[in-house]
């Protein structure tokens, strides 16, 4: 049954298996496919009994297994991922319980009680003993826009203006060391799998302890939500409407979420790419063509980099968003 597992992979599934359950036990391993992580996903079922195994990447500064187990374990003790079998850092193996997905558009009361479901998520996840550190959220922004200028893939001038827009925020932004929580850092609408019941957040590969907005911000963003969607979310999240100060600070975070996940596409896809390139890019409705079309597909580092250009263009043209200088007045004056 391992056959379907890389050689060089096989003998660290093979014990983390037997460490979860026993292989007398195993009926059936079989991949998964889909995903954007890298990591090698299967479904094994033992005892009567289905069960998903990730086989995670090498070590970045980005993942680390030490951190993103130690996360994975917290939440879902909380009952905000599945549960856990069996996390091995050293061999980067997890094995939790497989959750059935049903399609997320048929969730009970549609797209207002599905927001309002992630934003309780989200408070449950806040709630729990905090996650393990990487660096405060805009010193990484500064380091991946560093790590863009010197990795010798892109013109080093082509990130002035990221800077610049970065600098602006930041000097407006609160930063508070202290009121920092548990955050997934990637709650895209792929990281939710409804089981016919209920929501579950999945791939804790990229998470730390963030600012609370944070993952709200990544969820709010979402060009498929809608305001009215936005402002349930939001609300079930808080237990209440929003003030001001914290509208303006939810404002801020949407740019810089923006920025995250356009410097990591680049970041990972940059051996793809020449290093006398620009950073022209596709609007997102040209990118939602492409993929219709089935131009842009999931896995190449190309798409990689098509993607992260559209959103770092999203970042700078939100500057000039409205409300967006009445965002960096208000968290200026704190």
């Amino acid at each position: 049954m391992l056959d379907v597992i890389p050689e060089n992979r096989r003998e660290e599934a093979r014990q983390a298996l037997a460490a979860a359950f026993g292989l007398d036990r195993m009926q059936d391993v079989r991949p998964v496919v889909g995903g954007a992580s890298g990591a090698l996903t299967y479904r094994v079922e033992a005892g009567g009994r289905a069960y998903l195994m990730r086989l995670e990447p090498p070590r970045d500064v980005m993942r680390d297994p030490d951190r993103g187990y130690a996360c994975m374990r917290i939440a879902a003790e909380a009952g905000v991922a599945p549960p856990v079998r069996h996390l091995d850092p050293a061999s980067r193996v997890a094995i939790v319980d497989f959750i059935e997905a049903r399609p997320i558009g048929a969730f009970p009361g549609g797209p207002a009680a599905l927001a309002r479901a992630q934003g309780e998520l989200i408070a449950r996840l806040q709630a729990t003993e905090v996650f393990p550190p990487l660096r405060d959220y805009p010193d990484l922004l500064a380091g991946m826009l560093a790590y863009l200028k010197t990795c010798g893939r892109y013109r080093p001038e082509l990130f002035g203006p990221h800077e610049a827009a970065l600098a602006q925020i930041r000097e407006a932004y609160p930063w508070d060391p202290a009121a920092l929580v548990s955050s997934h850092n990637d709650p895209n609408p792929g990281n939710f799998i409804f089981d016919g019941a209920r929501l579950w957040l999945v791939d804790w590969e990229t998470a730390f302890r963030n600012d609370p907005l944070a993952d709200i911000a990544i969820l709010v963003d979402h060009p498929a939500v809608a305001p009215d969607q936005a402002q349930v979310l939001v609300e079930a999240w808080l237990g209440r409407a929003p003030n001001a100060a914290l509208q303006a600070r939810l404002t801020l975070m949407r740019l810089m979420t923006r920025l995250y996940y356009g410097a990591l596409m680049l970041s990972v896809g940059a051996a793809a790419h020449d290093p006398a390139d620009d950073l022209s890019a596709m609007s997102p409705a040209e990118l939602e063509a492409a993929a219709a079309a089935g131009r842009l597909k999931v896995g190449p580092l190309e798409t990689l980099v098509t993607v992260g250009k559209s959103v770092l263009a999203r970042f700078l043209t939100g500057l000039s968003e409205p409300g967006v200088d009445k965002a960096l007045a208000i968290a200026r004056a704190g």
